[in-house]
């Protein structure tokens, strides 16, 4: 697909082939200040990708090096997700810089970009993700606003819409079975999620991040009904 090659140094080798796409939003004022950022030597950041709010496509890397995007972050046991994985920035200010809506022409871009990468790799649907998925502790990106659902209908990602499970909420401070049961059904899904049978703050940010992607109509970090039936129905999708 078309693009506008704008490189930057930031980036290294690869170990193996990438096997993710990871999404992002820039959380900055505008498209150019992030262009410059991702650019800048001296920020020892990058992705692959910036794809601007009118539908622009800026290639920064190669797909076959590895980007400096994911930080600190883990998923399906992989704690090299900047090795693993192709990084998508989505032109967006963010939670921080007044978080919007995402223009059609920019998510029609995204589609079509995922789609063309997972044409050259061999990338499940499982495998497609967001930023704060893989580092729920510290991201928010690309957000409750990110049409994930889209993303999924178009061929990209996961996607359910379960009835509610039966049960109460869990929430902060809730231990026990229903709560390992949480914490495992996480785990399985992608996301550093050790059972311990207790709600702690780390359990909490992982529901957060969940709802933001597979539940954004109420993103609380409270396991209600409805989250725990949405977790349930994706473990049961082909991955």
């Amino acid at each position: 697909m078309d693009f506008i090659d704008a490189p930057s140094p930031n980036f290294d080798a690869r170990k193996a082939p990438p096997s993710m796409v990871l999404l992002h939003y820039t959380g900055m004022p505008n498209g150019e200040a992030a262009l410059e950022r991702l650019r800048d030597p001296n920020a020892k950041v990058s992705a692959h990708y910036l794809v601007e709010e009118d539908g622009r496509l800026f290639r920064l890397l190669p797909e076959e090096r590895r980007g400096w995007h994911a930080g600190v972050s883990f998923w399906r046991g992989e704690r090299d997700v900047n090795g693993a994985s192709i990084g998508v920035e989505i032109v967006n200010p963010g939670h921080e810089f007044g978080y919007r809506a995402f223009p059609e022409a920019q998510i029609a871009t995204v589609i079509s970009l995922v789609g063309d990468i997972r044409s050259r790799w061999t990338i499940d649907d499982g495998a497609i993700v967001g930023h704060s998925d893989v580092a729920p502790d510290r991201k928010e990106d690309p957000g409750e606003l990110f049409p994930w659902k889209r993303l999924a209908q178009a061929g990209h990602g996961l996607w359910t819409e379960p009835a509610a499970a039966p049960g109460g909420p869990l929430g902060l401070g809730a231990t026990g079975p229903g709560v390992f049961a949480l914490q495992a059904g996480f785990a399985r899904l992608g996301y550093e999620s050790a059972p311990s049978g207790t709600y702690d703050p780390h359990t909490a940010a992982v529901v957060t991040a969940f709802q933001r992607h597979w539940r954004p109509s109420k993103v609380d970090g409270i396991a209600d009904g409805e989250t725990r039936a949405r977790l349930i129905a994706l473990l049961r999708e082909p991955r």
